[in-house]
């Protein structure tokens, strides 16, 4: 178990640094430049604003100056575009916003998607299955920018006290959370459902049914255990996804979470705030998957051999 997890967190740290890698050569590639607004810099400012954030030194040594500021001090840098405000202040600020919505939005998405996937795979190739697995295909097809709108509009715009823009009272994270919920609710029931009807079908469940173990039962004791395998497999990779990369919700609820900073950051090339954005996303995925693997082997005690194995 101790060998197992200190692979994964080695593996879950080469990760990081070669997302950070890419990341850090990709957006210098970006057309434009932080510092071009409105009105264009002359040439000697663009020159001292360059020396004040290092970026006149070579690729190669800001790269290792970049790594240098984060091990030794824990340091993003500062935002190019922001004057005076560090990356670091502008996450912690972001992040529990997102942090919520994205605790709300999987709630949601659990509450409504397992107990979906159950019930389609207890009716598997009836018509609660087909009606289920319908609106799950919806759900999947239908993007979050035409979700969000439309609950703005139909929900928002008529139930008192919901809010379709800022971030200013708890009734606030209602509609992001509930866009961000049934989007994900929908892949989690079809994933629980195609993980349930490969277990129902087992040879196991058909001995339980003759004994004459109940609907309950079978659901509960018998299947759901590796019933849910791969839905928790889409849980922590979906998690982290919703806290840092819900950008288009974000956007269109004008959360100030992680994932609007992030569009904010690429349209104006801000180059340290998309890096420290995308190395928090990057730690994120590591430890989300690193949850659900101790997870699985908790539910799945023959991974723990595999894996010491």
């Amino acid at each position: 178990m101790t060998r197992l997890l200190l692979r994964r967190l080695f593996q879950g740290a080469l990760v990081v640094v070669v997302l950070q890698t890419i990341t850090f050569f990709l957006v210098r590639l970006l057309p434009g430049n932080p510092f071009l607004g409105e009105r264009r810099l002359p040439q000697h400012i663009m020159d001292q604003l360059n020396a004040l954030y290092g970026l006149d030194k070579s690729p190669w040594v800001q790269y290792l100056n970049y790594w240098k500021g984060i091990i030794l001090h824990g340091d993003f840098g500062p935002s190019l575009v922001r004057e005076g405000v560090q990356v670091s202040d502008i996450i912690a600020q972001a992040f529990p916003i997102s942090l919520w919505l994205g605790v709300l939005g999987m709630g949601i998405a659990v509450i409504i998607g397992i107990p979906a996937g159950m019930l389609a795979a207890w009716w598997r190739n009836r018509r609660p299955d087909a009606c289920i697995m319908l609106f799950a295909m919806a759900g999947i097809c239908i993007p979050a920018f035409v979700v969000a709108p439309v609950f703005g509009l139909t929900l928002g715009m008529n139930i008192p006290g919901l809010s379709v823009a800022g971030w200013d009272n708890p009734l606030c994270a209602v509609l992001p959370a509930l866009t961000l919920g049934l989007i994900n609710a929908a892949y989690i029931a079809r994933l629980t459902r195609g993980g349930m009807a490969e277990v129902l079908s087992a040879d196991f469940i058909r001995t339980a049914r003759a004994k004459g173990a109940g609907a309950g039962r079978l659901l509960f004791v018998h299947a759901l255990r590796s019933g849910l395998l791969p839905a928790v497999s889409y849980l922590g990779p979906a998690f982290a996804a919703l806290i840092t990369g819900s950008f288009v919700v974000e956007t269109c609820f004008q959360v100030p979470g992680m994932g609007l900073h992030f569009v904010n950051a690429t349209t104006d090339r801000d180059y340290f705030l998309i890096q420290g954005l995308v190395f928090c996303y990057g730690v994120l995925i590591v430890l989300a998957n690193l949850v659900v693997d101790l997870v699985l082997i908790a539910l799945n005690p023959q991974l723990r051999s595999q894996g010491a194995a």
